[in-house]
């Protein structure tokens, strides 16, 4: 075990020392896998962020039950007893149309509403149903809509729902653009190694005749390749953070004009070490191809 350590240390430290051999090759190689790593890790982000975002505004879903204009007051009571008495309630809140308009006052629609004659606010009901299955809400929805005195049913989580399913579309297109850069950064890193293979093949001709392993011979490159990755991953993660910290103020602004708290998070421990090991997973596999590929035919 002790013996098989000392050969990738020895390993690492070759293909340090080559890539500090060429610090401008290396510096422009790790811009370019940074850079195209940035891409889908900046939309993950993103995505991430919005998710964030539609957790915190969800909360549980309610459904609203708009009355006609013309309900009179024995109408209200009525619709009211008959939702008291609903078994699939959890509980319930009357909105009458001036608290109604009350809140669109506050909320910066003052100017918009002083200039209607009357009140266009119908009375409502904010019901919050007694179990968070899917269906009770669909069975909700067609009972008090089949309703004479109701006018319009709404399920207030609807446009969360979806935005849910935006996220998810996005991640699938985040998912898929990783795949094909992930696949230009292994070809990047496949012809990398073949100029090295091809740089060093008197290197190599001496070592194999003074009886080094075809292993010996392959380890420094597999370390090269994932180095090369692993640095790719740091350019990518620090393009992310300075892509977070110049549009953190920006986004903050935006919030604050609709009357949200939220605040761009950059990407965490965990999300950051997984870049990081995907960039060096990467680098491997475009090594690992590469040394079979033109390696190989040199020990022959």
């Amino acid at each position: 075990m002790k013996h098989w350590l000392n050969l990738h240390v020895h390993a690492l430290r070759v293909a340090a020392g080559r890539l500090a051999g060429q610090p401008v090759g290396t510096l422009l190689s790790a811009l370019v896998l940074g850079i195209a790593l940035s891409l889908p890790a900046g939309g993950h982000l993103v995505l991430d962020n919005i998710a964030s975002l539609a957790r915190g505004v969800s909360g549980s879903p309610e459904i609203s039950v708009f009355l006609a204009r013309d309900a009179d007051q024995a109408a209200i009571t009525a619709v009211e007893r008959r939702i008291a008495d609903d078994a699939d309630v959890s509980s319930y809140t009357f909105v009458s149309r001036d608290e109604a308009l009350r809140q669109l006052e506050r909320s910066g629609l003052g100017d918009v509403l002083g200039g209607l004659g009357e009140n266009p606010l119908p009375d409502a009901f904010v019901i919050s149903p007694r179990d968070d299955e899917s269906g009770i809400y669909e069975t909700l929805l067609a009972r008090f809509g089949a309703w004479d005195e109701v006018e319009h049913v709404q399920l207030d989580s609807a446009w969360v729902e979806r935005l849910h399913a935006l996220v998810a579309l996005g991640r699938s297109a985040v998912l898929l653009l990783a795949l094909l850069l992930g696949v230009a950064l292994i070809i990047v890193t496949f012809n990398t190694i073949r100029l090295q293979i091809l740089t060093q093949r008197h290197e190599i001709d001496v070592s194999r005749m003074l009886g080094a392993t075809d292993p010996f011979i392959r380890r420094p490159f597999y370390w090269f390749g994932s180095l090369q990755g692993l640095l790719g991953g740091v350019v990518a993660l620090l393009t992310v953070w300075v892509a977070v910290v110049a549009l953190r103020g920006p986004v903050d602004s935006l919030a604050a004009t609709y009357g949200a708290v939220f605040s761009l998070s950059g990407p965490g421990p965990g999300e950051s070490l997984a870049l990081l090991a995907f960039a060096a997973l990467l680098g491997w596999c475009g090594s690992e191809i590469s040394v079979r590929r033109h390696l190989r035919e040199r020990l022959r």
